[in-house]
Formats: C-alpha cells, sequence, structure tokens
C-alpha cells in the first residue's frame, strides 16, 4: 500500500512539474508573440512619403554642421561657450537599436541628431552631448536617445530605448540618482524635437500636451525623469519659425528658431529656467546664435591638414 502511495504521489509531482512547466514555455511563446506583433505593427505604420528636396538634401553623401555662440546658464551665471549640431541620416537597425552594419531590409533610415555642448564653470570644463535617432518617415517616436555629460566631479549616462514602452536607464556618481532603470508610458519627448523640425515642421505637437523634457535638463536640474504637461505652439516671422514649449510645474521655456522654407536650418535657440539651488536660484536665459553651416563627410576629414575645417565653424 505504502509503495502503491509512493507511486501515485511521483506521477502526481512530475505531472504538476510538466504542467508548470508548460504553463512558463506558454507565458514565454506568448510574450515572444506580443513583443514580435508589436515589432511588426511599428514596421507596418504608414511611412510618410519623402520630398525629392528632402532626399536630395540628405542622402548626398555628407552631414550637415552647424556651430553656435552659447551662453549657457549654470550655477547661477552665464557661462560662454560653443555647440554644435550634427545631422546626418544613417540605417538603423530597429531590435538592436544601433546603427547598421550592412544593408538590411529591416532597417530603417533614421535621422540623427549629435548636440554637443561645451563650457567653462570656473576652473573646470563642462562637455555635454545627446544623441537622437529619429525615423525620416516622422511615423513613430525617436528609436532611441542618449545623454552624456562630463565634468570634474564625474560623469552621467543616460539612455531611451523606445520598445514597447519607454526603457530609461542612467548611470550616474550622485547618491540619490545613481543607477536607474524605468519603464515609461510613451509620451512626446523633448528631444526628438529638433529631429522633427529638420523632417516637417508641420507635424511638431501643438497645444496642451505632456512632454518628456530634455534628458539635458532633468540631469543637470536633478528633476524626476517623467512626462510634464507642457503649452506648445508653432508661430511666424519675416522667415523664421519659433516653436515653443512652456512647461508651468517646471517655471521653464523653450523657444527654437528655425528658417520656414526646407530645410529648417535652426538659426538660434533660447531656454529659461532656474539656475542654482535653493533660495539663491533664479530665472535665467541661455541662448544660442549660429555660427557657420557646413555640409560635409566629417567622418573622413581626421588628418591635421582638417583642423582648418574648425576654424571656419569657429571652433
Amino acid at each position: 500500500m505504502k509503495l502503491l502511495f509512493f507511486k501515485l504521489k511521483t506521477v502526481f509531482l512530475a505531472s504538476t512539474f510538466v504542467f508548470a512547466t508548460s504553463c512558463k514555455q506558454e507565458k514565454r511563446a506568448t510574450e515572444d508573440t506580443v513583443e514580435t506583433t508589436k515589432l511588426e505593427t511599428e514596421k507596418l505604420l504608414p511611412r510618410n512619403p519623402l520630398s525629392n528636396n528632402f532626399k536630395k538634401y540628405w542622402y548626398a553623401g555628407d552631414a550637415e554642421i552647424t556651430s553656435y555662440q552659447l551662453e549657457q546658464a549654470r550655477y547661477g551665471e552665464l557661462r560662454k561657450g560653443t555647440a554644435v549640431l550634427i545631422y546626418v541620416t544613417e540605417p538603423f537597425l530597429p531590435n538592436k537599436q544601433v546603427k547598421a552594419d550592412n544593408t538590411d531590409p529591416e532597417n530603417i533610415s533614421v535621422l540623427k541628431l549629435n548636440s554637443t555642448k561645451k563650457f567653462l564653470t570656473g576652473i573646470y570644463p563642462y562637455s555635454i552631448m545627446n544623441s537622437i535617432f529619429y525615423p525620416v518617415y516622422d511615423n513613430q517616436h525617436a528609436l532611441k536617445t542618449s545623454l552624456s555629460v562630463q565634468e570634474w566631479c564625474g560623469h552621467v549616462y543616460a539612455q531611451l530605448n523606445n520598445r514597447n514602452r519607454f526603457e530609461f536607464t542612467s548611470h550616474s556618481y550622485f547618491e540619490s540618482e545613481a543607477d536607474q532603470a524605468l519603464s515609461l508610458v510613451k509620451s512626446n519627448l523633448e528631444n526628438e524635437i529638433w529631429t522633427k523640425i529638420r523632417i516637417n515642421p508641420n507635424n511638431l505637437p501643438i497645444g496642451d500636451i505632456t512632454m518628456i523634457p530634455s534628458f539635458e535638463f532633468l540631469r543637470l536640474a536633478h528633476k524626476k525623469v517623467q512626462a510634464y504637461n507642457a503649452k506648445a505652439s508653432l508661430s511666424s516671422k519675416e522667415g523664421i519659425s519659433t516653436y515653443t514649449i512652456e512647461y508651468p510645474e517646471l517655471e521653464r521655456k523653450l523657444h527654437i528658431n528655425f528658417t520656414s522654407e526646407f530645410p529648417f536650418t535652426i538659426e538660434s535657440w533660447t531656454e529659461e529656467f532656474k539656475s542654482g539651488f535653493g533660495p539663491s536660484a533664479k530665472l535665467m536665459t541661455s541662448s544660442a546664435t549660429k555660427i557657420k553651416t557646413l555640409k560635409t563627410a566629417y567622418w573622413g576629414q581626421n588628418s591635421n591638414n582638417d583642423l582648418i575645417l574648425r576654424d571656419s565653424l569657429g571652433l
């Protein structure tokens, strides 16, 4: 009898294990199916047609580099420096979310923006870089954005990947920020605005919206990474259009000024926000004004003889 009971118990446990394992496999299969379906859905999003002007300008085999005179508010004072916007089209792998090395039908063509700022805070320098990978078809949010900030106290890195949700990770030398991993509901991204302008400013979000502010601002101001209520507007005067984003809760306002006609070149911008910390913080305005634009394949201009190109950009 004991032997029979033992055998029955063994069969029951084995059956239970198989059932549990099958459930796990089914769950994993379901998750995989959902993920695959999501990716396929995004691939099937209608692609807005590209104009001949766009193709001729952005697929000429070079990049657009524009330099700016910068006045950056930091620690309650304005700092003089330089900013550079580098735009270029690239093939992008949607699954790995990196630049593609080879031609593949799965690749998505993106307009990539690398933006840099360099300025001094007293004895030590600041170096800031943002990267935005935005589909040229202007049919979904940026596929990926990243930020790096370096100064003598340490450095910070943050990255957002556009998958089923926005997956945000960051690493900082500050204890209160340290290593973070967040899952965010998809919303407008301030970082992607700079590429949307260059593709089709008529598609910019307007009115009362929610928007995730630039990662640069959130890190330097030590604000929570989330979508905030904002008001966005677009105006035009004498050939220059201005896109404005106001964040009441953050007491911050951004104005981006660009030419109203293609290729919608960004001429300048201003950013109003409280600079400094505690009771000494005050409302200040950072600004950038264009110096010069070059269309060139900079990645091949890496000899000492090419240093003269930096002079022409005022860098």
